[in-house]
């Protein structure tokens, strides 16, 4: 197992199905957080539930279509970073995150989130990583600004979630577009 640093008393690690009851417990706490936005939190209602969506993603890294991070605050999980799609042959990629009220106003996920895209772009070759939110949840769409993706566009009224139709925006970048970026933050 891997842990990498975000500062600050976080990190970020693997979160496989062996792990469960704590994925349980803090969807339990985030579930007022993420459930108004995706279907996540409902798919961890109990510890079955939460097992099996933990190897659904274990079965999606192994076939090499997905992966799943969670972000760890003084060791506690408090939320998470995934590769929703991850389609290597093509060299496309989708990410996304969720996050518990505790771990927010910290800058976690975005760290979590440039940890994510340096080994899509570097490790894996990816050339395009996308984010795809729906234009109410703000807070998502803000990560996506800083992560300095370019808004593509708006599918207007293409997600369907809790009886209401959603409009989702498309962000993404591209890997040179990245590279750039990083090589202008470096202190010179």
């Amino acid at each position: 197992m891997f842990t990498v640093s975000l500062g600050d008393g976080a990190e970020l690690r693997p979160l496989e199905p062996w792990q469960a009851e704590e994925f349980l417990t803090h969807m339990d706490r985030a579930r007022a957080l993420v459930d108004p936005w995706i279907p996540f939190a409902a798919a961890a209602q109990d510890l079955p539930s939460a097992r099996a969506l933990l190897q659904r993603y274990a079965d999606k890294q192994a076939a090499d279509t997905g992966r799943l991070y969670g972000i760890w605050l003084d060791g506690t999980l408090v939320g998470g970073v995934l590769f929703r799609i991850f389609e290597a042959d093509a060299g496309n990629c989708e990410i996304g995150c969720w996050l518990e009220a505790s771990g927010e106003g910290r800058g976690l996920v975005t760290r979590a989130c440039r940890k994510l895209i340096d080994w899509a772009v570097d490790v894996r070759s990816m050339r395009r990583v996308e984010w795809v939110a729906s234009s109410a949840n703000t807070r998502s769409v803000a990560v996506a600004e800083r992560l300095g993706m370019t808004r593509e566009g708006v599918l207007r009224e293409a997600y369907a979630y809790r009886g209401a139709r959603h409009d989702q925006e498309i962000w993404a970048v591209l890997a040179p577009e990245w590279r750039a970026a990083r090589e202008r933050a470096l202190p010179r």
